[in-house]
């Protein structure tokens, strides 16, 4: 792997001790696999080739509670799925194949059949880059890699690594195909070939078994993809390059089984091991420490996620200015962590930051800009409960400008739905799946949200101005009302897909709805 050598002397401080130690390892061979191994990646700006859309809503978007950064599914699966998809990305869909890099291994093409191998391995990768815009060409890339299998065992023999590597290529290309059945049988033929070839302890008998063990990942097999996971970290040792990417995802699985304390050792050393590496100030080890943040808010170790944050943040201050929607997204979610722990002052102005920066970037109508001041509205509404004993007006200013930053999230949410439905036919005739569904769950999301907090709002309204008790607050009861009919409206209608976060805020609100107002709410 090659290092990309950063300016870290600055966060030297916050760097994380040894824990662990292994035995280095003796191994030097290269990996003669077709693949170089692309791990898992998660909710990064880039690193290690991967392009990202920062302007997805999916990367930033809160749901509720605090932020989780990712959308559309429940707590574990949430950390399974951002171990899973750092090796996921409908942005850029030929780069999601560890096994679909160009042959290089020096082999010498010795008749027809391995240079067809290399052909259709080649072009089988080629197709598959292009099968986000063209879907007819991943038929032509499954075809091109059983060819290339066939070819490399007509050209090299039948228990040849060059076949272990074709296999591997096609059931990386099964997997991203959620093909699952027809992917695991081919990972664990490429790795019997290997161990035959080189034995148990090589390298790329490891970095097979990291292969198959990212696939278990990705089918919640904790156990199986524990133990491949260790394969690969046995016979690396401690001190390959390649040794902080295993103990990361050894710690995922470790964390998603339930064992804490020890998935947290190992992600701290693979973080350690990155900033000894040069690499403290990479995507790929900003991407980890944020990982390490929300292990810690799961936890309710606030103070630690907030170092945590503080130093990501510190890092892309110092990388990309605040120019970036990534120093904004890293702002917003330590805003988030500062409102957790009572800080509203530094969060409420954090937001504000990060809303200036938005408006600049972004048209003035962009979802992000909706959610930003979802979150200064909520913050708000935590000063009003602060201040409301001691200054009455102050807290009704405070309500005031919660609701103004509402109206204009309501709005921009609105607008977001309505394009988001014009452009659904759009869309599916430019061949570019999940983009409206996306963009219709994170303002739908919000939609509601921005509408259940503004009942909140108007109720506390009602009592600083002390509404005798019973009469129904009709703006609370309105905002209700509309946060019921929008769910109905895209998601029973079917134009948007449910997902549990949509559905609870939905049913948080209708359970609001029913304990305010009972009969009187029809």
């Amino acid at each position: 792997m090659l290092l990309r050598v950063a300016a870290a002397n600055l966060l030297k401080k916050l760097r994380f001790p040894a824990s662990h130690a292994f035995p280095a390892s003796t191994v030097t061979t290269t990996d003669a696999l077709s693949v170089k191994l692309k791990l898992p990646r998660w909710y990064q700006t880039g690193g290690h080739g991967w392009r990202i859309n920062l302007r997805d809503p999916c990367l930033w978007i809160v749901i509720s509670g605090h932020v989780a950064i990712t959308l559309g599914i429940s707590a574990n699966a949430t950390f399974a799925e951002n171990a899973t998809t750092e090796a996921s990305s409908n942005n850029d869909l030929g780069d999601d194949l560890m096994g679909l890099r160009k042959i290089e291994d020096g082999s010498v093409v010795s008749n027809i059949h391995t240079a067809k191998w290399r052909v259709f391995t080649d072009k089988a990768r080629e197709f598959f880059q292009q099968a986000g815009c063209f879907f007819g060409k991943l038929d032509e890339a499954e075809k091109l890699f059983l060819s290339a299998i066939q070819e490399a065992k007509e050209g090299f023999g039948e228990q040849d690594p060059h076949v272990a590597s074709a296999c591997n290529n096609l059931a990386e290309f099964y997997r991203v195909k959620k093909a699952f059945d027809k992917a695991e049988p081919l990972y664990l033929e490429a790795i019997n070939i290997l161990e035959e070839s080189f034995g148990p302890d090589d390298v790329r008998v490891g970095v097979a078994a990291h292969n198959l063990g990212q696939f278990y990942l990705g089918q919640k097999k904790l156990e199986e993809a524990r133990v491949n996971y260790e394969i690969k970290r046995r016979v690396l040792g401690y001190g390959h390059s390649e040794c902080s990417d295993t103990m990361f995802h050894l710690g995922v699985v470790l964390y998603l089984q339930g064992k804490e304390r020890d998935a947290e050792v190992l992600i701290k050393d693979s973080i350690r091991m990155l900033e000894e590496g040069g690499e403290g100030e990479s995507s790929v080890c900003i991407r980890r420490l944020r990982y390490l943040s929300q292990i810690y808010m799961k936890s309710h170790q606030v103070a630690e996620a907030e170092m945590i944050q503080r130093k990501i943040l510190h890092i892309l201050e110092l990388s990309k200015g605040w120019n970036s929607l990534a120093t904004v997204i890293a702002a917003e979610s330590l805003a988030l962590t500062l409102l957790a722990s009572g800080n509203t002052k530094d969060s409420k102005d954090l937001l504000e930051r990060c809303l200036d920066v938005r408006k600049e970037l972004l048209p003035s109508d962009h979802i992000q800009i909706g959610a930003n001041l979802l979150h200064l509205a909520r913050v708000v509404m935590l000063d009003c409960s602060q201040h409301k004993k001691l200054d009455v007006s102050k807290a009704e200013a405070e309500l005031d400008m919660a609701k103004n930053h509402l109206h204009n999230s309501i709005r921009i949410a609105r607008e977001c739905l309505r394009k988001v439905s014009k452009q659904k036919d759009k869309l599916k005739r430019n061949s570019e799946p999940g983009y409206s569904r996306k963009e219709g769950q994170a303002a739908l999301a919000i939609l509601l949200q921005s509408l259940n907090t503004l009942s909140s709002v108007e109720l506390e309204k009602q009592e600083l101005q002390k509404i005798q008790e019973g009469n129904i607050n009709l703006e609370a009861r309105d905002a209700l009302l509309q946060c019921i009919s929008a769910y109905k409206e895209f998601v029973s209608e079917k134009s948007i897909a449910d997902t549990p976060e949509i559905k609870n805020e939905y049913l948080s609100c209708l359970k609001r709805a029913q304990n305010l107002f009972g009969h009187k709410l029809h």
